[in-house]
């Protein structure tokens, strides 16, 4: 499908230019999409199976308005309000008989002799209550909006297209809240509140800064940012105390930086036309305690991942009432952003966002959620694989020091949908291959291990009870051979503590799973955590992290290879994501079945400095579904 883009893109200073861009990077991984920055030359429509218009209500869509009304396509309305917009496409031209026009469109006789009499003599402003939507939408073949609230502002309109609720895309950002709060001459305890954003009177700045005010008497450490440019009718200079900053406008990463050192956002808006914020999609993603106005779009958020505040006469009191509980109560600060953060990634990833989009401009219906419950994997208990383990003391201590990990993963795997389904379990040591066919159900069990390429050896084994299991095990490189097997062959694949040994090209790895499973199929992979407690316990006190990193000596026979590289929760989620996966399951847990140091002092540092605790247990065990190939060979945050 060949899509043409319309849309202001970076350096624009627009919220909707920022969006577009991330967009545009996820799009393209589902469909042929041309940018258009600016207005083109020439164009032709007949290239493209269909054209997306980013509508804003400011002077940076004049080109996108124009070129939705002469080539009609899908507009993405980001407010219910055109206004501003179309003000600037006549008024500010000098075209006051066009703007008249417009009015009459919009709003009937009356209106338009309302701005005859009172708005072309310059007695009165425009009104820019009147949302001047009817012509575009007149023209288009289809909207998309970001918020329910939209939607229905479109259908009172009387527009009768097709039209599609996409929720706003996240950014999940981890920024280093201390270099920023550095910058701000503060230490890791003061209470920091920010406000993002063109700073405009109906974003509440008045009604906040009061709020401020009032909670600095029972927290005189708490301190407040403001970032963005100071709108023309709000007389900031005159507003703000010795405890607030107006910062001002900030390029993306600053303004990240700013973000990522607040503890609290208020993202408020009152009166609102349905117009969503990038903004609040930020904070959100950042895991932020986030106030917002119980109004419009944000209204439709869930109660449990942000406060809100009525736009009634008591909105002061709530605003003070709510930061007062939030800086004196900061682990309920904490909660409600870490809500916050796992509602974005699982319902406003920019994945998801892309696809939907793709679904949309295609023709094709967003399936309906699944009502009915993902099939339960199989838990197998310690004793049955105890039963495949040979009786030698090596294999027998082995099992004792990882029987946690082996049950772990075999109840992360998910079961086969179909007796013909194949899995492969790579690194495979018998341990708990036999439990994939005859606990878990697959029809044929494959396994794979290091060695010289073309190679299969034929296993056999026997349990304590007398079952018997038998498979084939294919030898080569994981991480240069290409794999002995046929595209699109297993419905699962097994990746167990190989990730963490190759020292060379782990994408060339991932990239095979990729080919070699079904759309569809499933990856489980697990690896050490080089982010948990223990390693951050092992650095602070002047020891690697990793849990092996010495090197082997010479010796005879066969040994097990060293840890070359071990990986973070989100360095797996990246992986995962780059190699054409959505990440079904990520946590950590216990890899080791050894006594542990007691870690609780790590657990306070990270709670002093107000740093996540989830994911630090000793191994990772994740779970990806293959969606299409490999989006990025040589991702840069893992390839110099």
């Amino acid at each position: 499908m060949r899509v043409a883009f319309f849309s202001p893109l970076p350096p624009a200073k627009s919220g909707i230019a920022d969006y577009s861009a991330v967009l545009l990077d996820h799009l393209k991984r589902f469909a042929d999409v041309e940018a258009f920055a600016s207005r083109p030359a020439e164009f032709d429509p007949s290239r493209f199976d269909a054209i997306l218009y980013q509508l804003g209500n400011n002077p940076h869509h004049t080109f996108v308005y124009e070129m939705a009304m002469e080539h009609p396509g899908i507009v993405v309305l980001h407010e219910a309000n055109l206004h501003h917009l179309i003000a600037d496409l006549t008024i500010g031209r000098g075209d006051w008989d066009a703007y008249l026009r417009e009015v009459e469109i919009n709003a009937g006789a009356e209106a338009l002799d309302y701005a005859q009499r009172y708005v072309r003599t310059l007695e009165r402003g425009p009104d820019y209550d009147i949302p001047m939507l009817k012509p575009v939408l007149a023209r288009s073949r289809g909207a998309i909006v970001l918020s329910a609230a939209v939607e229905s502002e479109l259908r009172a309109l009387g527009y009768a297209g097709p039209v599609e609720k996409i929720p706003h895309g996240a950014w999940i950002a981890d920024v280093d809240r201390m270099e920023y709060r550095a910058r701000l001459g503060l230490d890791e305890r003061t209470p920091l509140i920010g406000i993002f954003g063109f700073l405009k009177p109906y974003k509440r700045i008045a009604e906040s800064l009061r709020a401020f005010s009032r909670l600095i008497r029972v927290a005189p450490d708490a301190r407040m940012i403001l970032v963005g440019e100071a709108h023309a009718e709000l007389p900031l200079d005159s507003m703000i105390s010795a405890q607030v900053r107006h910062i001002g406008y900030t390029p993306i990463e600053d303004f990240n930086g700013y973000l990522g050192a607040c503890d609290i956002v208020l993202n408020l808006r009152y009166p609102t036309v349905g117009e969503s914020s990038g903004t609040l999609l930020r904070a959100l993603g950042m895991g932020k305690a986030v106030i917002v106005s119980d109004v419009g779009s944000f209204r439709e958020y869930p109660d449990e991942i942000c406060l809100k505040t009525p736009v009634d006469e008591s909105e002061e009191d709530h605003l003070f009432e709510y930061l007062n509980l939030l800086v004196s109560r900061p682990e309920i600060a904490q909660a409600l952003g870490a809500r916050a953060r796992q509602w974005v990634e699982r319902e406003c990833n920019w994945d998801l966002v892309a696809r939907r989009y793709a679904c949309f401009l295609g023709g094709k219906q967003w399936p309906s959620p699944n009502v009915e419950p993902p099939a339960s994997s199989v838990a197998v208990p310690i004793e049955y694989i105890a039963q495949w383990t040979p009786a030698d003391h090596g294999a027998r201590e082995y099992l004792h020091t990882h029987q946690t990990r082996l049950e772990k993963t075999l109840a992360i795997t998910p079961p086969p949908e179909n007796v013909s389904d194949r899995v492969l379990e790579m690194g495979a040591y018998l341990q708990i291959t036999p439990a994939l066919k005859s606990k878990l159900g697959y029809g044929e069990v494959r396994g794979c291990y290091y060695g010289g390429a073309g190679e299969t050896s034929h296993r056999q084994i026997a349990s304590e009870t007398g079952e018997t299991f038998a498979c084939e095990i294919d030898l080569f490189n994981a991480e240069l051979d290409p794999f002995p097997y046929l595209n699109e062959h297993f419905k699962t694949v097994l990746c167990c503590e190989l990730l963490e040994h190759l020292p060379t090209d782990p994408m060339h790895m991932m990239g095979e799973i990729n080919r070699i499973l079904k759309p569809g199929g499933n990856l489980v992979l697990t690896t050490p955590n080089i982010a948990s407690l223990r390693s951050i316990a092992a650095v602070l006190q002047g020891f690697h992290p990793q849990l092996f990193s010495t090197y082997l000596r010479p010796q005879q026979g066969e040994t097990d290879a060293r840890h070359h590289r071990e990986y973070t929760p989100l360095e797996i989620r990246q992986l995962l994501e780059n190699s054409g996966f959505e990440v079904m399951l990520l946590e950590t847990g216990p890899f080791r079945d050894e006594p542990k140091p007691e870690l609780g002092w790590v657990e306070h540092l990270l709670d002093r400095y107000i740093l996540s605790k989830e994911n630090r247990g000793e191994g990772i065990y994740a779970v990806g579904r293959k969606t299409g190939p490999v989006r990025e060979r040589h991702p840069a945050w893992l390839y110099s």
